[in-house]
């Protein structure tokens, strides 16, 4: 392939450029924010489920309360029934009486244990509730943690676009002055090099694979005609020769 030396230089500005555009694409992937708001929207995650367990838990502590605040206050409105009854023993026997007090009696223990119940209840709505507060406070604090974290990134990714930009803009004018061969050449070797398809001569050394050229390949490319298009015989790239090719 023959392309003028001006022309094959030109491929090092264009290399260049796409170098360039692949690292700030490559940056753009790596973020750290990425990692960190993955991070926080799976903690941000994992407190907005803790809210949601603590507050069907204290839905169902609460029916609870409801409940033993009921059973204790039937048995305390009977208690009062009976005791009026006592109290007044109109058409009572003494037997009535006796089974009277010992319901009164009964009542008391019932009652006891009942309120016993009730208070155990509301000792676990109370640790419930410290436990949904502080939740809500971790929830909170990840919710946030996601904002920053993501307006961070997005700064940083705002960043990387505009650079891209700029580094792309002069791109178009660089493929325009490369002959198609050449360029097809390029991109074919870019896409399977890893990016780099054209690399200075430097000092005997292939800027693209670093590796130093054997005598015989050096002395075949120094005989080469200025606009041949010549190759590294080691990674393929395209060699551009500058003038600074000399070997050390």
């Amino acid at each position: 392939m023959k392309a003028a030396p001006e022309i094959q230089r030109r491929l090092l500005d264009l290399q260049a450029v796409d170098t360039r555009v692949q690292q700030i694409d490559h940056a753009r992937r790596t973020l750290p924010q990425h990692a960190a708001l993955e991070e926080a929207s799976t903690r941000l995650q994992e407190a907005s489920d803790e809210v949601v367990r603590v507050e069907t838990m204290l839905s169902d502590i609460g029916r609870e309360a409801t409940r033993a605040e009921g059973d204790v206050q039937q048995v305390r409105d009977r208690a009062v029934r009976d005791q009026q009854k006592l109290e007044a023993g109109t058409g009572m026997t003494s037997r009535d009486l006796t089974a009277l007090q010992g319901e009164l009696e009964s009542l008391a223990r019932r009652q006891s244990e009942l309120e016993d119940i009730e208070l155990e209840v509301m000792e676990r709505q109370e640790a419930a509730q410290e436990r949904l507060t502080e939740a809500g406070a971790a929830k909170e604090e990840a919710s946030a943690q996601v904002a920053r974290i993501t307006g961070e990134r997005d700064a940083a990714l705002a960043e990387l676009d505009a650079e891209r930009t700029k580094v792309l803009a002069p791109r178009e004018e660089l493929v325009a002055g490369v002959e198609e061969p050449l360029l097809a050449l390029y991109d074919r070797l870019r896409e399977n090099s890893g990016g780099l398809a054209a690399a200075e001569l430097l000092h005997g050394r292939c800027g693209g694979c670093r590796l130093e050229l054997n005598p015989v390949d050096l002395t075949a490319i120094e005989k080469a005609a200025p606009d041949e298009v010549v190759r590294c015989e080691e990674c393929g790239r395209i060699l551009v020769r500058t003038g600074a090719d000399t070997a050390a």
